[in-house]
């Protein structure tokens, strides 16, 4: 399956500490990428400045679940779970 077009859970939930154009300590967990555009969808995609851990991120149902609110609660647990 694909990713939810839409979605950003991934640019939302999880922490990621490499530079992010516009975020150069990166961003924390729960807050959104500046790259993440209106339509929740990332400005960096296929981009060379994307992050390692967004471009190896993919989607998989046990961290995506079923909607888009399910993704972000599941991310962050995990989120939580790894800190």
């Amino acid at each position: 399956m694909a990713c939810r077009a839409g979605c950003g859970a991934c640019c939302i939930a999880p922490s990621i500490t490499s530079p992010i154009p516009g975020m150069p300590d990166g961003k924390p967990a729960g807050v959104r990428c500046v790259q993440l555009d209106d339509d929740n969808l990332c400005r960096l995609f296929g981009d060379p400045r994307r992050p390692a851990l967004c471009e190896r991120f993919h989607y998989d149902e046990a961290l995506c679940g079923d909607h888009r609110e399910e993704a972000l609660a599941i991310l962050a647990t995990w989120e939580d779970a790894t800190r």
